[in-house]
């Protein structure tokens, strides 16, 4: 059995501040690798002090793009995170799940809200 590496996400950023989408950016960049080769992983948020759901999409929501839900379920576990957290990264896991299930639908209709909206001006 694959032992699980603990991705230290405060290392990865350098800090305790997850604010950014770039990043977020380089925590799935150290991620999706392992996810690939079927290598478990642990997120371990120990030491962060702020996030925010920008960064959280950018490091957890894109993996929903390349990866089946049960293969994230499977090799990807979140410790140390404080429950508010838990609850911004529920809702990212979410919309991310929606939109790329749907994703020509929803750039779509984003295009033509912008669309309607240049019309308004």
């Amino acid at each position: 059995m694959n032992e699980p590496v603990v991705v230290r996400v405060y290392d990865i950023i350098g800090g305790p501040l997850c604010v950014s989408a770039e990043d977020g950016q380089r925590l799935y960049d150290k991620i999706a690798p392992l996810l690939e080769t079927g290598r478990p992983v642990i997120l371990s948020f120990k030491r962060v002090e702020t996030m925010i759901s920008a960064f959280l999409n950018a490091a957890v929501g894109q993996l929903y793009q390349g990866f089946p839900e049960e293969r994230i379920k499977e090799l990807l576990h979140v410790d140390d995170m404080d429950p508010d957290d838990r609850e911004v990264l529920s809702r990212v896991v979410r919309n991310a799940k929606l939109y790329f299930e749907n994703a020509e639908d929803f750039d779509r209709a984003w295009e033509e809200e912008l669309a309607d909206a240049g019309d308004e001006e």
